[in-house]
């Protein structure tokens, strides 16, 4: 536990620390990869673990599976349930935050016709698509507005009272914890408070803030979560879980009207097929290592290394820093856009002259209401030195010249 800022700081620039996390990971030198928010890279301890557990699934075939993953799934769930800080009983497994989502959104079985349901343009396009989806499934008005750039938490509190309040029908609001667009960390507890007191359901889409963010699912205060594993857990890809307050399941449809699960049991919330046996067995190796870095050590660093490079660039003419450095709203992840370039093909163009050029991997992110952005995203293995390359390519790119 980190008690003071003297503390953070010690921690998230400690060299021989982190210079021994980084060893813990093995990547391609062909490029500085600034682009962890897809998924994130398996430490070795991780991967050595997978290849374990998919040499054992293909030589005990159905032999495993019909005998034994009952009991080992539900240890690994029982694992997750306690590293985030919920009951067992709260906690389904998915194969990521988008399935989650989408069985939160679209088993809400409140709403009905002339209900409106509300998302911001910083919410993740495949839970925007289920948003409006409702429109059809359930009947009801879809709203959806921007968030305001640049961004304060008291903006971000503004902007969202102003839409319940223009929107007075609203049961349902989707909310981001962190914006996978441009790293835009939500007051979300605050939020859902505002909520709640209008009595309207949030959704809350965690796929990239556990484990990039150092927090247990009852401080956000939502009913229902989606959650990603594979991000900043550093699991294997195609893993994910639901949360749903115990008292709130009834609230969720069972999915495809799943008869394997009582309906009392939050796994009939999810009907899938054949999974991943050794990517759900893999994850009690990804706890105990996110666990044995320290969830306020990797927020710290994290934060840390996002500072290094966007102070350095904030003078540099022409660039848009689309994320505030105010405390408590943005994590490892931050975007930027250069004036005037809003398109795609102008920051497919960037992107591509980062890559190709200076060897720097970023991407770009749309549906910002203001104009598409780039989004850089170090990990834990990230050294210092690897953003200085980015910091050198952007002042090219830019025009600007540095002492």
């Amino acid at each position: 536990m980190l008690q003071s800022d003297g503390d953070t700081i010690a921690c998230a620039t400690n060299k021989a620390y982190w210079d021994a996390v980084r060893a813990l990971y093995v990547v391609t030198p062909e490029v500085v990869n600034l682009e962890n928010g897809y998924w994130g890279v398996m430490a070795e301890p991780v991967r050595r673990e997978f290849i374990r557990q998919i040499n054992m699934i293909n030589y005990e075939n159905t032999y495993y599976a019909r005998l034994h993953s009952g009991k080992d799934f539900e240890s690994v769930r029982t694992k997750v349930a306690e590293a985030v800080g919920a009951a067992v009983g709260e906690i389904a497994l998915t194969r990521g935050a988008t399935e989650a989502l989408q069985l939160l959104i679209d088993g809400y079985n409140k709403l009905k016709p002339d209900d409106t349901v509300l998302y911001a343009d910083l919410d993740y396009d495949s839970m925007q698509y289920a948003m409006n989806a409702l429109e059809l499934r359930r009947g009801v008005e879809v709203v959806k507005f921007d968030v305001p750039e640049p961004a304060s938490r008291q903006s971000i509190l503004d902007a969202y009272a102003s839409a319940l309040e223009a929107n007075p029908k609203t049961r349902l609001l989707l909310l981001t914890h962190v914006s996978n667009r441009t790293g835009l960390v939500m007051p979300i507890a605050e939020i859902v408070r505002m909520a709640k007191a209008k009595r309207i359901d949030t959704i809350v889409d965690a796929a990239h803030s556990w484990g990039q963010l150092d927090f247990k699912v009852g401080e956000l205060g939502a009913d229902f979560v989606g959650f990603n594993l594979h991000k900043w857990i550093g699991a294997p890809p195609g893993i994910g879980f639901l949360y749903i307050r115990k008292d709130r399941l009834g609230d969720i449809d069972r999915d495809m009207g799943d008869a394997d699960f009582p309906e009392t049991d939050i796994r009939s919330r999810v009907h899938t097929g054949t999974v991943n046996f050794a990517t759900v067995l893999t994850v009690p190796v990804a706890l105990a290592l996110h666990d044995k870095i320290g969830a306020a050590a990797k927020q710290a660093r994290l934060r840390y290394l996002r500072d290094y490079w966007v102070h350095r660039v904030r003078a540099f003419k022409n660039i848009e820093i689309l994320t505030p450095d105010e405390a408590g709203l943005y994590g490892a992840i931050t975007s930027f856009r250069l004036a005037g370039k809003t398109s795609k093909a102008d920051n497919d163009a960037i992107v591509a002259e980062l890559r190709d050029r200076h060897k720097v991997l970023t991407v770009r992110r749309a549906g910002v209401a203001k104009g598409q952005c780039i989004r850089v995203t170090p990990a834990l293995y990230t050294r210092e030195a690897d953003l200085d390359p980015l910091v050198d390519a952007l002042a090219v790119v830019t025009g600007t010249k540095v002492a």
